[in-house]
């Protein structure tokens, strides 16, 4: 197997994101949210509106707090 095919593979293995639904991109925003991590990233990537976090059961002082994404 030649070294491109190889760096495509490995790639395929590591590059997760493209793989996500948005239900799965919301779950991961309720737990980064939970433990204090930025959740910025996929916010944005996903469009997410603060209405879908907040009926998939984040804090509305969590929410509030990230109001400029939104």
């Amino acid at each position: 197997m030649g070294k491109a095919k190889k760096r495509s593979i490995a790639l395929g293995r590591h590059n997760q994101l493209t793989n996500l639904s948005r239900e799965d991109a919301i779950s991961i925003v309720l737990e980064k949210i939970k433990n204090n991590e930025s959740a910025e990233d996929i916010i944005s990537l996903f469009g997410l509106s603060a209405e879908e976090l907040l009926e998939a059961g984040a804090d509305y002082e969590s929410i509030k707090a990230l109001g400029r994404l939104f």
